[in-house]
């Protein structure tokens, strides 16, 4: 029933099983692949025809990850999966950007891409197997793709590459490094690093190629076997001579317009030579289609006069080398009330980046097909339509928001303190206000000083460059700090930010069919030199991090308390430490290990919590002295809570040096007084005096009164005149009346009714009793 056809490689340790013929069979196309024991499938569907005025390449491309893929049932209310997540969107983005150069010019069909992941076997993140997926079912579709590409994933540990490493490979490793390749050249990097040098991360993009090789083989033996046949694509009119036109009338125009540094200018004048394009296309009488194709040829027309320029005289749009960069300025506080904020300028391209404090409460909690995890550093890239001068959709962050934002995020991310050395939730906030030519790395630059301004101990400060290409035949061109128009009419779009000691994150796009090693090298030198360059221009706004955190950031402060003690601090039902977040106004976060967190903006308030938890975990010492408070007064004295949770008893004996009738005649409920431990029995009772501390200054007073009788002298006449000792729960409403129970013995002279000699209940411990 089925036509199966499969194929199979080693890649990494695995088994790598491409399948198709079973499953979505309406589909143009669809793969199954299958990695290890995760599951991708992946189709794809193409319309056949196009829509009448369109003059763009609609591809949209879906991942989805469902939760049965590892066994899980979605959280929230609805119970199953929902619109596009971060990592979803971000990993839609990845297979998108390789594949969408691959597409013949002129080609406006629409097709969707969706990739699903259908088993994940905990062990190694599925994009790369969904790339993979993608690029197999595009080459068996016979749309005019001009791949197929292979995808590999590159980690680095102990000097060595590591192909497709596991989930915990990749957290202990130095590098996440993605590549997507044709069998001749490169295509896609995106990569995390900690500070690696330029030498070890080209060699990472190179280990990856080679893997990715192997799987566009694989992809095109499956193809011989199952491949449609391929799509017939109309050939474009020959158009010389309407372009030979067009350069006559207004080559001129534009290549004056490219000269005007001011980018509104320019654009001005790039519009009044397009309206004279048109004006001529009206004139000539063209019919809809030879207007589009004539608008696309002035728009040719523009990059051949840019691209001649740059490649053949070194000169650029806005008058710069090949390697220069533009102006840059940047400020740090300028915003009174935020923790950390900079303004960080380059050129036409401008960004405001705060940065917020945050408690352990503030962090974003992440759900996914590994489970349930928070986020303590978030980074947030907005793209207003004024940053470019236009009128546009203004809400919720699009693909390209989120890509950018992700991408900033991994540049800072590698030179974070960790959370015992800085224990907060960060949040990075970037606003364009201005945007010509990689608003990313001014994001990179900008959240960089905005968190040194907020106090966050960095490693390193972090700056960010774009790079472009100008590619034709075995000429080229790499240029350093891109402009807008440079990236639209250039080949490569590539970004490197990292500190002095290295490079933290990579991202290159390219529109053509890859680029090679050689300009590879030379592209990560120049970026080297860029980087180097902005960095000094940043430590001129603020060198180093300030070592004082805002005066409206909150203050942490963390303790170690031992895990016995936990429970003590929470409190039944938590009421300890409500009590303790009520009562001194701070919060209080503590984990399994015994970590206790305190945060407040006021030092006084963690303070007071943090003196109040380590009375609760700390040991009494015999002859130490503490502040209480007076908690509860009984007949026979009044408990004092000394330690946060610990109470003590001072007896009716202990308070004065002389006798006193009534504990109420020397203390009363919530008194603040000062206690000496006297003796803790093993049971943990403790016995407290204030008569031995001075309760002004709270030196210890000599002892006056004369020394106490041994006990054992007294054990025989207590045996069987004072009934059964184990009522205590009774013994303090009878410490008078101890004459009037039980069989009585001989009391002597002192037998008149009045209790036993020291005026106590016989239920009491011994220790409770004075002479």
């Amino acid at each position: 029933m089925f036509d199966v056809k499969k194929v199979s490689i080693e890649l990494g340790g695995k088994t790598l099983t491409l399948e198709t013929g079973r499953i979505a069979r309406q589909a143009d196309a669809a793969v199954l692949a299958t990695y290890g024991e995760t599951v991708v499938l992946c189709a794809v569907t193409a319309a056949k025809s196009v829509k009448e005025g369109q003059d763009f390449f609609p591809l949209t491309v879906h991942y989805q990850e469902k939760y049965s893929a590892a066994g899980r049932i979605p959280g929230g209310f609805f119970k199953r999966e929902r619109g596009a997540t971060e990592k979803e969107t971000l990993v839609s983005r990845l297979i998108d950007r390789p594949v969408r150069p691959l597409f013949p010019e002129g080609f406006y069909n629409e097709i969707n891409v969706i990739a699903q992941v259908l088993s994940f076997d905990g062990e190694s993140e599925p994009d790369i197997v969904a790339m993979i997926a993608a690029s197999a079912a595009l080459t068996l579709s016979g749309v005019p793709f001009l791949g197929p590409i292979g995808a590999a994933r590159v980690g680095y540990k102990d000097g060595e590459y590591q192909l497709n490493p596991s989930l915990d490979e990749v957290k202990t490793g130095e590098l996440d490094l993605v590549v997507a390749a044709t069998g001749n050249a490169v295509m896609m990097v995106e990569s995390e690093a900690k500070e690696l040098s330029e030498d070890v991360m080209l060699g990472a993009v190179l280990f990856a190629h080679e893997a990715s090789k192997k799987v566009v083989n694989a992809i095109i033996d499956l193809a011989e076997k199952a491949a449609k046949d391929p799509w017939d694509v109309a050939k474009g009119d020959n158009l010389d001579d309407l372009k030979k036109k067009l350069k006559k009338l207004i080559g001129k125009d534009i290549a004056a317009a490219y000269k005007l540094t001011d980018k509104s200018a320019r654009s001005s004048a790039i519009n009044a030579a397009r309206d004279k394009a048109k004006a001529f296309f009206a004139e000539e009488g063209l019919d809809a289609q030879s207007v589009m194709a004539g608008i696309k040829l002035t728009k040719k027309l523009e990059a051949e006069i840019v691209r001649t320029a740059i490649l053949k005289e070194g000169k650029r749009i806005d008058g710069r080398t090949t390697t220069q960069i533009r102006p840059i300025e940047a400020m740090v506080g300028f915003l009174p009330r935020t923790h950390g904020s900079a303004l960080f300028t380059r050129g036409e391209t401008q960004a405001i980046c705060t940065t917020t404090l945050g408690t352990k409460d503030a962090e974003q909690m992440i759900d996914g097909l590994t489970g349930l995890h928070y986020e303590s550093f978030m980074l947030h890239y907005n793209f207003p339509p004024y940053s470019v001068g236009e009128v546009g959709r203004f809400g919720a962050p699009g693909r390209r928001e989120v890509g950018h934002g992700k991408l900033a995020w991994r540049a800072l991310h590698p030179v974070l303190p960790s959370k015992e050395e800085f224990p907060y939730t960060i949040r990075v906030l970037s606003d364009i206000t201005e945007s010509n030519g990689s608003s990313s790395m001014a994001t990179v630059c900008g959240g960089s000083l905005s968190m040194m301004d907020a106090g966050v101990p960095l490693k390193r400060p972090v700056s960010g460059i774009a790079m472009g290409l100008i590619l034709e035949g075995k000429e080229f061109a790499v240029i350093s700090d891109i402009l807008g128009d440079e990236d639209h009419l250039g080949d490569m779009d590539f970004k490197v930010a990292g500190t002095e000691a290295g490079i933290t994150t990579m991202q290159m796009d390219i529109k053509v069919a890859g680029i090679t090693q050689e300009i590879f090298e030379v592209a990560l030198r120049q970026a080297k030199e860029g980087r180097a360059h902005i960095l000094g221009e940043m430590s001129k706004a603020l060198s180093s991090t300030r070592t004082e955190l805002s005066a409206h950031a909150p203050r942490i402060e963390t303790i170690q308390i031992d895990k016995s003690k936990i429970r003590d601090v929470i409190g039944t039902g938590g009421k300890v430490i409500r009590e303790i977040v009520a009562e001194t106004g701070a919060k209080v976060d503590i984990d399994d290990e015994g970590i206790i967190k305190i945060s407040s903006s006021d030092i006084n308030q963690i303070e007071a919590a943090k003196k109040w938890i380590l009375g609760i975990v700390e040991e009494a010492e015999v002859g130490k002295i503490y502040t209480g408070k007076v908690v509860n007064i009984v007949d026979f004295g009044a408990f004092v809570n000394f330690m946060g949770g610990k109470d003590g008893l001072v007896h009716v004996s202990e308070m004065k040096n002389e006798r006193v009738e009534k504990p109420t005649d020397v203390v009363s409920e919530g008194q603040e007084v000062k206690v000496k431990v006297l003796e803790i029995d093993p049971r943990g009772k403790v016995r407290l005096s204030m008569r031995v501390v001075d309760q002004e200054t709270g030196e210890e007073l000599e002892d006056t009164r004369p020394p106490r009788e041994p006990r054992g002298d007294r054990g025989g006449d207590r045996e069987g005149g004072r009934g059964d000792r184990n009522r205590r729960d009774r013994g303090g409403d009878r410490g008078g009346r101890g004459g009037d129970r039980g069989p009585r013995r001989d009391r002597g002279p002192r037998g008149e009714g009045k209790g036993d000699d020291d005026g106590s209940s016989a239920g009491l411990p011994d220790f409770l009793t004075q002479d």
